[in-house]
């Protein structure tokens, strides 16, 4: 598709929002980068400059926090009428949903995913917001039964100021997971979205004002992490970290946290085992193991990268899921019947590309196995490696694109094994008619999240994390109020 075709596709707000200059919120307003820097926001269909972005550095991080810090200090927000901020959270989620198929298509633009995933994980975003504004004013404290004479309870409330720092593979999605309970239990925030895919944030931040949120409690810092976010971690104000990304990121998140004692959540990288027992549903199966590594180009933490299927089934349902594969289309996110946009970034591409070589080196290729041709865009073709072995690079390193590991195992004990046999315990599914067997896996799997013959479902109220070099804290649910609160016990004597 032509510039000019793709341009006619787009929505009236969407090209005049790509027309404005983006700016850095700091404080209710829209402001340049103190050193008047910019970056580039490429469009990874075409590897070509989408727009202009300002490029945050230390004194507008400082700017920044300074704003968080004293919006939570006055209470415009931390002490408003938790109603209040439901309200506010609401009409978020309702300008969301309203601008649903804008959102969706710069969600196209800015990250390369096919427009009809781009607005499931856009109403997904509504949700989230939904959710934690119906939670608002539902976190209780306790009251604790003690001798006479004392009165003994317990308050939730919020930490303070948070710095979040969210990735690109889900950039609607990811400001909800994180804006959603840190404004719903009374927080404020400096959020810093993904360098490669800053322009999400910026419209959800516009909605968060018409919405009505005050001044200072919702600040979007658009830069790199080596920099920006970097600064902001480490920023003696920060009160709690909050980071979805690589594991090896997340490692220097809980050494910047040390400085100030702050409060951290991690949620990290994956090798998720997808394990197939002989009596599975392969009608519901098989699609569902290439959904779970070719969607979102297998930019995902929970990918269904390892699939491991019972040998005497092996044979069968790789041919059939190499079938599946093939009828996943490649192409723009912006054409119909897309299902596979491209990688994010040149980066990841080339990260991909290597991983293709080092698994035709140990494994046989099925199907895929190489970058697509002909294309100014960040493309490779879904991938299936068979006959891998358990201790291999490509089963056992995330690889972030649409390559799949197929293994084999013998017993249920065997596929447990083979399963844990990983640094990561983010994310895994067993498919099975036998409940015994399918309750055994579940709890024998160490991860975070488990599907018993689905993959990759998700519900705002559904608690998220990992185990391992996964990564800890909940994400979602009641339990995120884990996260964004401190719990005070207040004792009285009578």
């Amino acid at each position: 598709m032509d510039v000019a075709a793709r341009t006619e596709k787009l929505t009236p707000e969407v090209r005049e929002f790509l027309a404005e200059p983006k700016k850095l919120l700091i404080d209710g307003q829209w402001v340049d980068a103190a050193s008047g820097r910019t970056f580039a926001s490429v469009d990874p269909t075409t590897g070509k400059d989408l727009v202009e972005v300002q490029f945050a550095g230390e004194e507008d991080v400082r700017r920044a926090v300074t704003a968080a810090r004293a919006a939570f200090e006055d209470g415009r927000w931390s002490q408003l009428d938790p109603r209040k901020r439901a309200k506010v959270l609401y009409s978020i989620a309702d300008g969301i949903e309203a601008g649903m198929a804008s959102i969706g298509q710069l969600d196209v633009l800015d990250n390369g995913k096919p427009f009809a995933f781009a607005t499931g994980e856009v109403y997904h975003a509504a949700s989230v917001f939904r959710y934690f504004a119906g939670l608002a004013d539902k976190i209780f404290g306790e009251t604790n039964p003690t001798e006479p004479g004392r009165f003994i309870y317990t308050l939730r409330e919020p930490v303070g100021v948070c710095a979040q720092v969210i990735p690109w593979n889900f950039p609607s999605a990811m400001v909800a997971w994180k804006l959603g309970p840190a404004l719903a239990f009374g927080n404020t925030v400096v959020l810093k979205p993904a360098e490669e895919t800053p322009l999400e944030a910026l419209w959800i931040a516009k909605l968060a004002q018409e919405a009505g949120l005050p001044d200072g409690v919702l600040n979007v810092l658009t830069g790199d992490g080596e920099t920006t976010g970097a600064a902001l971690v480490r920023h003696p104000e920060i009160d709690k970290i909050a980071f979805t990304g690589s594991t090896e990121v997340g490692r220097l998140m809980l050494q910047a946290a040390s400085t100030n004692m702050a409060r951290v959540t991690l949620e990290l990288g994956g090798k998720s085992p997808n394990v197939v027992f002989p009596d599975a549903d392969f009608t519901q199966a098989i699609p569902q193991a290439a959904f779970g590594i070719f969607f979102n180009s297998g930019q995902m933490c929970t990918a269904a990268s390892r699939l491991l299927v019972q040998r005497d089934a092996h044979d069968e349902f790789v041919e059939q899921l190499t079938a599946a594969a093939g009828a996943w289309k490649v192409g723009d996110g912006l054409e119909d019947g897309t299902l596979v946009g491209p990688l994010v970034s040149k980066q990841q591409f080339d990260r991909v590309s290597s991983y293709l070589e080092i698994g035709a080196s140990e494994a046989e290729v099925r199907i895929g196995g190489s970058p697509v041709a002909g294309t100014d865009g960040f493309f490779v073709e879904p991938t299936i490696f068979t006959g891998v072995q358990p201790s291999m690079r490509i089963a056992q390193e995330e690889i972030f694109g649409p390559v799949l590991s197929v293994l084999t195992f013998d017993d249920v004990d065997d596929a447990i094994r083979i399963a844990n046999d990983t640094t990561y315990g983010l994310a895994a599914a067993v498919w099975t008619k036998d409940l015994s067997v399918a309750h055994k896996v579940a709890r024998g799997i160490r991860a975070g999240t488990v599907w018993v013959n689905t993959y990759g479902v998700n519900d705002a109220g559904a608690p998220t994390g990992g185990f391992k070099n996964s990564g800890f804290g909940r994400e979602l649910g009641i339990h995120a109020a884990e996260a964004y609160t401190e719990l005070k016990t207040v004792w009285m004597q009578l």
